[in-house]
């Protein structure tokens, strides 16, 4: 089987280095992941930004704001403002109330605590918790992106089990044993493998025939029949 250092460099060469992610700040992130519905990057971006400008960021700003004011924000976002106005403010109630203004302070202490008080917070379960100490350079986590753990297991980095959970931590298992303990070298690999997932390695109707690394991908020739050209 193909290492994964050479098939990162292959899509590396298809797409593109991977720009900066955006945001990093581990409370930033929880708002951000709240603020759309489906939780794609675009819809979390436009509740994000006018969550930004329009009340502001910070836990007093939000608790300061009218439900009908977030709910009004949170349709830019998609469905069922309501419920994710609500996880704003329990976001921000939280980070003032449990963690005194600053939720940073918390994932100082060891991994074990830091990931136990994000999984606290509203739709952060141990994805999104590897995200966030990944992306916020608290600790070099092999974080899979959750919407596209297809394109690993496709490839043969971890095996498909008979729920998510298990299927996702045999890929993180897997992406671990690959690559070195870096938080550059886990960024880079989360974001190439969550573009190949968007762009071509769909979840249904895979566009193999325009993928740059088909050739070396286990799925693919175990189902060339089974793909969109």
């Amino acid at each position: 089987m193909t290492s994964l250092p050479k098939l990162l460099a292959t899509l590396e060469r298809h797409y593109g280095p991977p720009g900066p992610p955006r945001p990093t700040d581990p409370y930033e992130m929880i708002l951000h992941n709240n603020c759309g519905y489906p939780a794609t990057d675009a819809s979390c971006a436009k509740g994000f930004d006018a969550l930004r400008s329009e009340v502001g960021l910070r836990p007093d700003d939000i608790l300061a704001a009218t439900d009908r004011k977030l709910a009004g924000l949170m349709r830019l976002g998609g469905i069922v403002p309501d419920v994710r106005a609500a996880r704003l403010k329990e976001v921000a109630a939280l980070v003032k109330h449990t963690y005194g203004g600053d939720l940073g302070a918390v994932l100082k202490k060891p991994l074990p605590e830091a990931r136990k008080a994000l999984k606290k917070f509203p739709t952060i379960g141990d994805p999104g918790a590897d995200k966030i100490l990944l992306f916020s350079r608290t600790a070099p986590v092999a974080a899979v992106p959750s919407n596209c753990l297809q394109v690993p297991l496709r490839l043969g980095f971890g095996d498909e089990k008979k729920n998510w959970a298990a299927s996702y931590h045999s890929a993180q298992e897997a992406i671990r044993a690959e690559l070195p303990a870096d938080c550059d070298a886990l960024l880079r690999a989360y974001q190439l493998l969550k573009r190949h997932g968007q762009e071509l390695c769909k979840r249904s109707r895979p566009l193999c025939g325009s993928c740059p690394v088909s050739a070396d991908c286990p799925w693919y020739k175990a189902n060339p029949a089974a793909v969109a050209q």
